[in-house]
């Protein structure tokens, strides 16, 4: 296990960000869950002092129920979303019947996320295509709540969550102010799925639409992985590797056989490199770092898109 996941479940399905944790037989509920992900916790702020016994103004101390884990100072305008209110609403946010795929603990407890499968399917160019609900909360003070879409091509569990102009699939607010307010406000990201899907299939109907030559293929490969000035050749070889990695998974890849050499085929050798392919340095946190990006989207594959978009 990663050195930054505390405490983990999946559902065992293959899927890109699995790996970690423990593996259950099949997706729990929202009930089990909680206690599964071992976040079954409280979050409680306590005033903070000064050795001497002096308050400190303005500050409190974000503190762990179970063991007194301090994971963050924060403001005292600071309010926490506890776990359970995050199934909770999650819960509520899908109707009856959500399913969890994963959710735990990072970084001691600082960092939570739940990950939802949603109840639609979609058919987009002969491909299933299935989205993703993701909610993220922090209690060490450094980070926002969010909740966000992500697609999953099924056949081969790439990613398909791109940065379109047309449709959002993405909101996050602070811990600041009117948080059920604002957390009500993410029921929004339901409208944002249906939107983003429907636009996603627009695109994917336009990238098959745009063939491209060998010749073009090469060329965005290597824009996408552009040589440095003053390089070593252990750098080259490396930007040679990823870009024979890219070729071999547009060329040869076996559920793109069917697909003509066209964008589509481009942006999907590209998200099957960024979801599947192992870093050069494999670092103990490289998978939470792929499992982020399914909230905040992938550069690179955000930059494939753009390239077959700009022209």
């Amino acid at each position: 296990m990663a050195a930054n996941v505390e405490t983990m479940f999946f559902t065992g399905r293959n899927v890109p960000w699995h790996g970690l944790g423990t593996s259950v037989s099949e997706a729990p509920t929202s009930k089990s869950a909680l206690t599964l992900a071992g976040l079954d916790w409280q979050v409680i702020q306590k005033e903070l002092v000064t050795a001497d016994g002096i308050p400190v103004q303005g500050f409190r101390a974000n503190v762990r129920d179970t063991d007194n884990r301090i994971l963050g100072v924060v403001t005292d305008r600071y309010k926490v979303v506890q776990n359970k209110e995050a199934f909770a609403f999650t819960d509520e946010l899908l109707g009856e019947g959500v399913t969890y795929e994963t959710a735990g603990s990072l970084q001691e407890g600082r960092r939570t996320w739940i990950l939802a499968k949603l109840p639609q399917r979609y058919i987009i160019s002969g491909d299933k295509v299935t989205p993703y609900l993701v909610f993220m909360n922090s209690h060490d003070g450094t980070g926002s709540i969010k909740a966000a879409m992500t697609p999953i091509r099924v056949v081969c569990n790439n990613t398909l969550n791109l940065a379109l102009s047309t449709a959002k699939r993405f909101w996050s607010t602070n811990h600041i102010g009117d948080i059920r307010g604002k957390m009500d406000d993410a029921r929004y990201t339901l409208l944002y799925a249906d939107e983003y899907m429907a636009e996603l299939g627009k695109s994917i109907d336009w990238l098959n639409r745009k063939k491209l030559t060998d010749k073009q293929v090469y060329e965005y490969i290597d824009a996408l992985f552009p040589l440095l000035d003053n390089g070593t050749e252990q750098q080259i070889k490396n930007l040679r590797r990823m870009k024979d990695e890219v070729k071999e998974r547009y060329f040869s890849a076996p559920d793109l056989q069917h697909v003509g050499k066209n964008a589509y085929r481009f942006v999907n050798a590209v998200s099957d490199f960024v979801t599947h392919s192992k870093p050069l340095r494999e670092r103990v946190n490289y998978r939470e770092s792929l499992f982020a990006k399914t909230v905040d989207g992938n550069p690179m594959l955000d930059r494939a898109y753009a390239m077959m978009t700009e022209e």
